[in-house]
């Protein structure tokens, strides 16, 4: 044979991968994986005593190693499992905590509405008698109308308070002209002459300002932290996308696959596969950001002498307040109305309950303890809670990250996804378009996540409305979420939550960008420890046999 056909045979023959081991002659054991392979739950059935060339392998590096094909799907499984569940529960821990706010806000509004209600009960019937007592229904109904409000409904809350006012008017105008027949015709141009003689004074003017506001600031707050929580749940059951199940796999449990089981995944390789498989949750960050903002400044309403309990405990006086005033000026009101609407015909009962509230004389509402310093404390309470979870969304990769990944002493020997060694790529930035070049995750970033899509508009749609609270403009919560009716809670933190179809991540066609040369295309070794025989050695052989 001529000298540079030997020469080309031998250099082909040396690069080509061996197998065995030439320093013991046996393949390394299987029993540490095996243990931790059924410690996770798996059948030992196939699972190899020793190491066994690793050409088979689809996600980990193809050097020797004691995972079939099997295996490596079932840990791959394992690791999404296991990841989506740490995702769900940091989800469910910022849910249970906008849920406690949420239940103690509430839980205070309408304390305070029970009690406003309590004292105009108590207070009313030793003064107005028989006029309250005939007319309880006219007051109860008012309450019952806040209730509604604050709690979602589709009431118009000025229109409940002129409603509220008419009937009081009705009511008083009937009792303090006992002796006449007045028909609702009659009534109708005493309510127009009502607009211009204001029997009632300042005070419903007054009132359906301060309650308005108040209101429609506490309404769109409680109606934010149930929105947020119902964000954080939806956006928390996004599951991985394939290529995201396949970079967790790698950095999770190749390195048992590898041999190399005690290696912890480098920081920064980890900070790259979670960014890159939270990318679209990312994208969430501006308008969370901005609803947190919006709903620290609706919180401020929350204080001073436009306080919620303030208007609340004070409402049984200034409604007081309007029915002194009237009293005091019923002639009046009642020649000006005789003017303008003519005298009514006679044949009431001589009675009037008028009479009986002047002997009696003028509500006396007692003054009741605001709990300023419980509502500061609430107000902030949930402003510090409103602070910290501003950066959650993207937080949420290094959050994951911290208690699985090496420590800076371990750089040089942490798990870089192909072997124990330090991690070289830089950490990508957050959100979508941050990871086109991120080499450990594909991701089109021309396909987000429609579901986290749909939740940043969600996101959006409440800021709005919670800065028309804040300027004092009445909203409408009818449709803040396809599931969220606003009339209770709206929050959820348990597996029998209501799920809607699970969107898969779509794959692409663009080309991976490795951190390291894709190794996973052919068979490397195992480690520095393997010293295989060559088949160039045999080929040698062969060629001076035949020379």
């Amino acid at each position: 044979m001529d000298f540079p056909v030997f020469m080309a045979l031998l250099i082909c023959a040396l690069t080509v991968p061996g197998f065995g081991d030439m320093g013991s002659g046996k393949a390394q054991s299987c029993s540490d994986i095996r243990q931790f392979y059924n410690g996770k739950g798996f059948s030992l059935n196939g699972v190899p005593q020793s190491e066994i060339s690793g050409e088979h392998l689809r996600i980990c590096p193809q050097g020797y190693t004691c995972c079939t094909s099997v295996m490596e799907d079932s840990l791959s499984n394992l690791s999404r499992t296991e990841m989506e569940g740490l995702i769900r529960d940091a989800g469910r821990a910022l849910q249970a905590s906008l849920n406690g706010q949420y239940k103690v806000f509430d839980g205070y509004l309408l304390e305070l509405l029970n009690r406003s209600e309590g004292i105009l009960q108590q207070s009313y019937p030793p003064a107005l008698g028989s006029l309250y007592i005939q007319n309880t229904r006219v007051f109860s109904d008012l309450y019952t109308e806040l209730r509604r409000y604050y709690r979602g409904s589709n009431v118009n809350i000025e229109e409940a308070l002129n409603e509220f006012w008419a009937r009081l008017l009705e009511r008083m105008f009937k009792g303090a002209n006992g002796r006449y027949l007045i028909g609702d015709d009659y009534l109708e141009c005493v309510s127009k002459q009502s607009e211009t003689l204001r029997p009632f004074g300042d005070t419903p003017r007054d009132l359906k300002l301060k309650v308005t506001r108040t209101f429609v600031a506490a309404r769109s707050f409680v109606q934010g932290l149930v929105i947020s929580g119902e964000v954080v749940r939806k956006v928390s059951q996004v599951p991985l996308s394939p290529e995201c199940m396949r970079a967790i796999m790698k950095m999770t449990y190749c390195p048992h696959c590898r041999g190399v089981a005690t290696a912890r995944p480098c920081a920064n390789y980890c900070a790259n596969v979670l960014k890159g498989c939270l990318a679209n949750q990312a994208d969430l960050d501006t308008e969370w950001r901005n609803l947190a903002d919006a709903m620290l400044q609706v919180s401020n309403r929350f204080e001073g002498v436009s306080s919620v309990d303030v208007v609340l405990l004070s409402l049984p006086t200034h409604i007081s307040e309007a029915i002194t005033t009237m009293m005091d000026n019923i002639d009046t009101f009642n020649n000006k109305v005789f003017q303008a609407c003519g005298n009514p015909r006679e044949g009431g009962t001589s009675s009037t309950g008028l009479e009986e509230v002047k002997r009696r004389g003028k509500v006396t509402v007692e003054d009741s303890p605001t709990s300023g310093a419980r509502l500061e404390k609430l107000v902030s309470d949930v402003s510090r809670r409103l602070r910290d979870m501003q950066p959650y969304w993207v937080s949420l990769p290094s959050t994951l990250c911290s208690d699985r990944v090496a420590t800076r002493a371990q750089a040089d020997k942490c798990w870089n996804g192909m072997a124990r060694a330090r991690y070289l790529p830089e950490v990508m930035g957050d959100g979508l378009a941050s990871q086109i070049n991120n080499p450990e995750v594909e991701i089109d970033i021309t396909k987000p996540d429609m579901t986290i899509r749909q939740q940043i508009m969600q996101l959006k749609i409440m800021t709005n409305r919670l800065k028309n609270a804040f300027n004092g403009n009445d909203v409408d919560f009818q449709d803040t979420s396809d599931d969220v009716s606003g009339s209770g809670s709206g929050m959820c933190t348990d597996e029998n939550c209501p799920r809607g179809p699970r969107l898969m991540a779509p794959s692409t066609d663009r080309p991976k960008v490795y951190a390291y040369p894709p190794e996973n295309k052919k068979v490397v070794k195992a480690s520095a420890d393997h010293n295989l025989p060559s088949i160039a050695v045999i080929i040698v052989v062969i060629i001076f046999t035949q020379t």
